[in-house]
């Protein structure tokens, strides 16, 4: 369990008021979300919602629709919603663009995070933390105070801030900026799809490792993970686990279910889905 008082960050907030820990209101809700790609409906009515402070994972097979949540809620214009919202802290975001989503905390970490060649991450950081404060001309100093803080508490070389995004990073570098990213924003939702994908274990322990630095530091943070394996969920232990099937959520459960998943695999979620009432 994240410690009730988290350690003081260099970059003091100054965006939307974040969630409260025992607050009713769900960080992130998704309330009967139809989504459709190429006029083909890829999600039929899937309904979830992350409280802060906990940590959700949704689990699926490939073609399921877990690319297509995390694509609907950055707000890709190639995935069309039909039916249901999208509400944070309570808001309907629906209909809002990427940006603005940030802005009120939302932070999705991609699955493969695109190189940005001339631009280092400091700078990258500066400007997406200037966007989410609200504030035009953040202090460049209070930027760099803060990445040497966190990169330290992550492990990493404090030098990296000075690279450009994703440059010639191999697939660890790139996860644990994703992290990096993550902590610096101080989002109130974090979805991180598919962290786990072509990591190691060694890489995978760096990750998972970071990701529950941040989680220290900002105790409210609701975290859906979105993944294939049980692999991450043995250093991240969810507080609920949701199975997608064929574009539905066909079981949610504590993390019994990802050990379920791992031993009998998702054909069984789906014989039981498709069986009589």
């Amino acid at each position: 369990m994240a410690p009730s008082s988290p350690r003081p960050d260099p970059v003091a907030p100054n965006g939307p008021t974040p969630a409260d820990p025992g607050s009713s209101v769900p960080a992130l809700q998704i309330d009967d979300l139809h989504v459709s790609v190429d006029d083909r409906e890829i999600l039929r009515g899937v309904s979830l919602q992350v409280e802060p402070g906990s940590l959700h994972a949704l689990m699926g097979p490939n073609g399921s629709g877990k690319s297509t949540l995390a694509n609907t809620l950055l707000a890709n214009p190639a995935y069309v919603v039909t039916a249901g919202r999208i509400l944070l802290d309570g808001e309907d975001v629906t209909n809002l663009p990427t940006d603005e989503r940030a802005r009120r905390g939302l932070f999705l970490g991609f699955q493969h995070p695109e190189e940005i060649p001339g631009v280092s991450v400091l700078n990258f950081l500066r400007q997406a933390i200037a966007r989410r404060k609200g504030i035009d001309d953040f202090s460049v100093l209070e930027v760099r105070l803060s990445l040497i803080d966190w990169t330290k508490r992550l492990g990493m070389d404090t030098r990296f801030q000075e690279r450009y995004l994703n440059e010639g990073f191999s697939g660890g570098e790139k996860k644990r900026n994703e992290v990096l990213q993550m902590a610096m924003m101080e989002p109130d939702v974090a979805v991180l799809d598919e962290t786990d994908s072509g990591l190691d274990i060694d890489a995978l322990r760096q990750v998972a490792a970071g990701i529950g630095e941040v989680r220290k530091a900002r105790p409210h943070l609701g975290i859906l993970a979105i993944t294939h394996y049980q692999r991450l969920l043995e250093h991240l232990v969810p507080d609920v686990v949701h199975v997608l099937v064929d574009g539905r959520i066909v079981a949610t459960g504590g993390p019994e279910i990802s050990l379920e998943v791992e031993a009998r695999g998702f054909d069984a979620f789906r014989a039981h889905e498709e069986a009589p009432v």
